[in-house]
């Protein structure tokens, strides 16, 4: 039954809600001015914090792989007798719907392709070039982005599921700064900033979407790829998501999310059917290789001596690398809440070899397909013209790629498709989270709040594309992420100081 919108924590919500006030007048009031701070605050981060970055994201990767094979692992995020609610399928569905959707297709073929043609030790557009450019982005898309939501899914679904505590983030430090300081300013301090996190998230991710959505409009329809087109494709799609997330999660997410997956591996498979085919299983298993053999390295390496970026022209670790933790780390409070949602039942172990090894094998069989597909062609014949595209436009890669193909209208016709999809299923689970932040953990928050912050969160994507695309979208993964990160690193201490209470 849902509840009242007297349930409503007035306090959280109203504390995030003039966060984004303040971004969105300012935003109105002059976009370039603020595009000019974006700038400033892109530079400072990546000059200051971008060590903090790695160092953290690499331990999360160590404590989920850890406490998965310690003595703890067999501990259920719930009861001793829950059961999980959701199949196998449905659950890697719905996760994987939820925690990389956009950026995929987004990312598909213009990161690997991206790093071939401007790599950063390797030689332009040469072999060696394209076998680090696959290991880099099966890096970008691996262990580490899900080591985040992991930490905030299990960190949560132990708290709520298992403990009995709200569905909120700040419960998670009950064990460390006492239920007094939980339920006061610092708790809702807490709630605030997730849910502040995950509306700057979705609304990147969102801003990704529209752009790669017009992108093809222009490509197969002659639409203007223009910012005010973007900023419809967003309102559009807000209808549709707000749609779904009044119907549920065991409705709207759950039938979207298996729909989604069908498509997503429909259009792999028939890539991979009439796409260089043995290129491609070559390039999965010797990436797959490469990547789990220089793991180490990458996660710390930060270019000290500067030998990339004056390679590569620019600072290639703060706008990759760093860009990328910081973008997962503002998808961690709703993914993981998100994630934690359908969990429960699940133990330890089952929970982190489902959340970080199962989905990083999807990832590497989608790059491979469509970023080894490029990287193929490019090297047998450079006037296929999708790194030159790809340099000019990221959004124009997908496409581009799919032109040299038979059907290549049919095929980004649906790659459109999946976007839209998975952009409904992202905003439609973060809305539901969002719902459940900012209403006392209720985890069936009203319709009426779910619509409310999912317009909001889509006015700050709107935002986002008037203040400079992409390097706006970057800049605000930066901004928002960072405190966001030091309070996980204060989540996992509470949580071992509650594991000690567990019977093992």
């Amino acid at each position: 039954m849902q509840k009242s919108s007297s349930t409503i924590d007035k306090g959280v919500t109203f504390a995030a809600i003039a966060c984004c006030a303040i971004f969105i007048a300012a935003t109105l009031i002059s976009p370039d001015g603020v595009k000019g701070i974006f700038d400033k605050l892109f530079k400072f981060f990546i000059d200051n914090f971008g060590w903090s970055y790695l160092l953290c994201v690499a331990g999360f990767v160590v404590f989920c792989i850890g406490i998965a094979f310690s003595k703890y692992g067999n501990i259920k995020l719930g009861k001793d007798s829950d059961l999980p609610e959701f199949s196998l399928p449905a659950w890697f569905s719905m996760l994987f719907a939820a925690g990389m959707g956009i950026g995929l297709v987004f990312w598909g073929v213009a990161e690997p392709v991206y790093h071939f043609a401007g790599p950063p030790f390797a030689e332009p557009k040469s072999a060696q070039a394209g076998a680090d450019a696959m290991r880099i982005t099966f890096f970008h898309w691996g262990l580490h982005p899900w080591a985040c939501y992991a930490v905030v899914a299990m960190l949560l679904a132990y708290s709520h599921f298992r403990k009995g505590n709200p569905c909120q983030l700040s419960w998670i430090l009950e064990p460390l700064i006492g239920r007094e300081r939980v339920e006061g300013g610092i708790g809702k301090t807490i709630d605030a900033l997730a849910i502040v996190v995950t509306l700057f998230g979705v609304a990147t991710s969102l801003g990704l979407g529209a752009m790669q959505v017009c992108t093809g409009l222009s490509e197969l329809f002659g639409i203007p790829n223009e910012t005010m087109v973007q900023i419809f494709v967003v309102v559009v799609v807000t209808a549709l998501y707000i749609i779904s997330a009044v119907s549920g999660v065991d409705k709207g997410i759950k039938i979207l999310s298996n729909i989604n997956m069908i498509m997503a591996f429909g259009l792999l498979a028939l890539m991979l059917m009439v796409g260089p085919t043995v290129a491609i299983l070559k390039t999965l298993i010797e990436s797959l290789g490469d990547y789990f053999q220089n793991i180490v390295r990458m996660s710390f390496f930060m270019d000290t001596t500067g030998g990339v970026a004056k390679h590569a022209g620019y600072e290639w670790i703060g706008a990759w690398t760093v860009f990328y933790w910081a973008w997962w780390l503002t998808w961690a409070p709703f993914v993981g809440a998100f994630i934690a949602r359908i969990s429960k039942g699940r133990t330890i172990k089952q929970f982190v070899l489902g959340v970080l090894f199962a989905p990083t094998l999807l990832c590497a069989i989608w790059f491979s397909i469509m970023g080894g597909s490029a990287i193929h062609m490019e090297l047998a014949d450079s006037a296929v013209g999708i790194a030159d595209a790809t340099f000019k436009d990221v959004t124009m890669a997908i496409f581009v790629l799919f032109n040299n193909f038979p059907m290549g209208f049919f095929l980004s016709l649906i790659s459109m498709i999946i976007v839209c999809i998975f952009f409904i299923t992202s905003a439609d689970s973060a809305t539901y989270v969002v719902g459940v932040m900012s209403s006392g953990g209720d985890l069936n928050p009203a319709n009426s709040l779910k619509i409310f912050w999912g317009i909001l969160c889509s006015t700050l994507a709107a935002m986002l594309l008037l203040t400079g695309g992409l390097k706006a979208i970057q800049t605000v993964a930066f901004v928002v992420s960072f405190p966001f990160m030091i309070l996980m690193v204060f989540m996992i201490v509470a949580f071992f100081k509650s594991l000690a209470y567990e019977k093992v």
